[in-house]
């Protein structure tokens, strides 16, 4: 099969749908890899190396587009969707949930569109969300570190204290894997960290990573109302499989926070948990409201590349291969992958995406 990998033109976006390394097991099983030329250099991966690798490098966009599988990290921006109509298969994070434009545009072009974040495994684990979601969640740390400095907008508070001065507070907003990752940088940092999620076997479970350094509250709007004003870092890590993120903070609750704290909501893609986040970008990451900093940005992992890029191929490319020894009977033989289905033929197809846009049936 022929395999497209596009340059990535969000904004700084540096990932890249396969790594070298990944083109050569594709080479190595007779497929043919076609990458847009720079596609990795921001991964650290030069035109070169791909050649190595087996890679046929091209000149522009439409060239890797013009492919029968295209792989890529993020959704089809609108510059891109006249290419939608090229491929066969798109391989790549859709988030259609919060994206009624593109989710048309994938209907109107009659590709077949398989999301990473709804492939899903018989026990419920997202195994193509999750490194992501591992990376995101301690990055939220880190930026939520840089943005509490006094000369980036925030109150100036240092979250792991020193002695004699307390340390910084993180509110964490949902015990999922970005939630754990979060809270796992949080407490490395001396900070204090509370936990809020729905689940009491989740919360268990993180009570036996955690111990007593961590707090852990059940998810109410009495608890949220009660420890949201009192954070100096507030992270949503709340998810729901294929659909947007409830609102769990309100406008009203956000301006009871401290002037100068920060939210950072890492579900902004699939719409976000608190009221006043909107989506943001690298070269603009936060603005103020209510008094509070808010970063929006949703390709976080795309701020490490490098890791970012080898961390996703290492879930990904069994499923490439998959695809591009047996096309669209992937997925009917594989049902993780199957699930990751989400429009086909002009149709909608994934349940969850349906439950937004019912009027899209």
């Amino acid at each position: 099969m022929e395999i497209g990998v596009p340059k990535e033109i969000k904004d700084q976006e540096f990932r890249v749908g396969l790594s070298p390394s990944s083109v050569r097991v594709l080479r190595d099983r007779g497929h043919l890899v076609f990458v847009e030329t720079n596609a990795g250099m921001g991964a650290g991966f030069s035109d070169a190396d791909y050649q190595q690798a087996g890679a046929n490098i091209v000149p522009t966009a439409i060239d890797a587009w013009s492919r029968e599988l295209v792989v890529k990290v993020k959704e089809p921006l609108a510059e891109e969707y006249p290419y939608l109509k090229k491929p066969k298969l798109l391989f790549t994070y859709l988030h259609l949930a919060a994206d009624r434009h593109l989710t048309e545009a994938l209907m109107d072009s009659g590709i077949t569109a398989i999301a990473y974040e709804t492939v899903e495994l018989a026990d419920g684990k997202l195994p193509l969300l999750t490194p992501m979601s591992v990376i995101a969640g301690r990055l939220a740390v880190q930026f939520g570190a840089r943005y509490l400095e006094k000369q980036q907008g925030g109150r100036g508070v240092l979250l792991g204290g020193i002695p004699g001065v307390r340390s910084g507070r993180v509110t964490i907003l949902g015990g999922g894997v970005v939630g754990t990752e979060a809270a796992k940088i949080a407490v490395g940092m001396g900070a204090q960290v509370e936990i809020l999620d729905i689940s009491v076997d989740r919360l268990s479970y993180l009570e036996t990573l955690f111990g007593s350094r961590v707090e852990l509250l059940y998810s109410n709007a009495s608890n949220i109302e009660r420890i949201v004003p009192q954070a100096d870092l507030l992270i949503g890590a709340v998810l729901v499989l294929g659909k947007r993120a409830p609102i769990l903070v309100s406008r009203e609750l956000v301006g009871k926070m401290k002037p100068g704290s920060v939210i950072i909501d890492v579900a902004v893609d699939q719409g976000g948990c608190i009221e006043t986040l909107r989506t943001t970008s690298h070269t603009k990451p936060t603005y103020v409201e209510e008094g509070v900093v808010h970063f929006g940005v949703p390709n976080m992992p795309g701020a490490v590349p490098w890791t970012a890029t080898q961390a996703l191929n290492h879930s990904t490319l069994p499923y490439v291969i998959k695809l591009a020894n047996q096309g669209l009977d992937a997925l009917d033989k594989d049902v993780a992958l199957g699930k990751g289905l989400n429009v086909k033929g002009g149709r909608v197809v994934h349940p969850a995406v349906l439950d937004v846009f019912p009027d899209l049936i």
